[in-house]
């Protein structure tokens, strides 16, 4: 079936005028994400009466908004029957715990068995059209090897509740971590901009100029002391940037255990990064309740943490 594309007209009112372009439309149409909406800015999609301008001129009283939401475009990804631990679901929201080795979406060299394919089996029709694709509305992702929880909208009001939240920074997400050494103090923050490493373009660094701006905060739930020292630490996500947690444990002197890109020597009995999305708190999109998940520490992690002479109890 071909879907035809949405156009809106608008008329900026009086106690709008002077607010710059895409606050106003952030305003008029709270169900467009921020990067829903630049990407319609960047197309050409949104005009201001009849012509492209950016989009932080401002508005005057009387001004003629066009909006022109493309239809959606399917994904060439196909249904696959691929079992899913399911630890909430509901018409709005599914929170699913990803075990290791699955892809959130497709890529090259991964275009099966991900997380994408499996949803799309599992939720059927009531998937979000988000940034111009039929697709789940996975709000944020996790890596290859990292296990643990991850949110995902079932329509588009959902997904632009949780993107918000994310940007607010009242998503929380807490990770466990076993890394090498043990951090100077036993909690704190790691402020350091992340960004494409100079050295290596296919990892992450911390940058002292550039980059994106990266905050981590973590505290020292255990010290285990064997040959080797090493730690249990949980970490909680400030920002979310690519390899973020294991960027900046690496920063400190801390690097996440199993880690095949940012942790050189040792060897573990765990074939990856000892890397979990442990615990997650956000609010129903819908109901506004406060919602608190957890999904407890997987085998590997932790067989790795009695090995090293430290208790996982707390974690299961």
């Amino acid at each position: 079936m071909t879907m035809t594309a949405k156009k809106e007209t608008l008329r900026v009112p009086p106690e709008s005028a002077g607010t710059r372009f895409d606050k106003f439309l952030a305003e008029a149409m709270p169900n467009l994400t921020r990067s829903r909406q630049k990407k319609l800015f960047d197309e050409g999609h949104i005009l201001l009466n009849g012509a492209q301008v950016k989009p932080s001129v401002k508005v005057k009283s009387g001004d003629s908004v066009e909006v022109e939401i493309p239809s959606v475009t399917p994904i060439s990804a196909q249904p696959e029957d691929i079992h899913l631990d399911v630890v909430y679901e509901d018409a709005d929201i599914i929170v699913i715990n990803k075990p290791a080795g699955m892809v959130v979406h497709p890529a090259v060299g991964h275009f099966t068995g991900t997380l994408v394919h499996a949803l799309l089996s599992h939720c059927g029709s009531s998937l979000s059209g988000v940034g111009g694709e039929e697709r789940p509305g996975i709000v944020h992702r996790i890596d290859k090897d990292t296990t643990g929880l991850i949110a995902v909208a079932k329509n588009d009001e959902a997904h632009h509740a949780l993107s918000s939240q994310l940007a607010e920074r009242t998503l929380s997400r807490t990770y466990i971590a076993v890394v090498k050494g043990s951090p100077k103090t036993p909690e704190g923050v790691v402020d350091a901009n992340i960004g494409r490493s100079h050295g290596d373009r296919k990892k992450m660094a911390t940058l002292k100029t550039g980059g994106r701006v990266a905050v981590s905060k973590y505290k020292t739930l255990q010290t285990l002391q064997t040959v080797r020292k090493s730690s249990v630490l949980s970490v909680s996500l400030v920002t979310g940037r690519t390899h973020q947690i294991r960027v900046h444990m690496a920063h400190i002197n801390c690097p996440v255990i199993g880690d095949p890109d940012y942790s050189r020597d040792g060897k573990y009995p765990i074939r990856r990064q000892a890397l979990h999305a442990w615990k997650m708190k956000l609010t129903h999109p819908r109901t506004g309740e406060a919602m608190e998940f957890t999904a407890p520490l997987p085998k590997d992690m932790a067989d790795l943490i009695k090995s090293l002479g430290g208790d996982p109890s707390p974690f299961l």
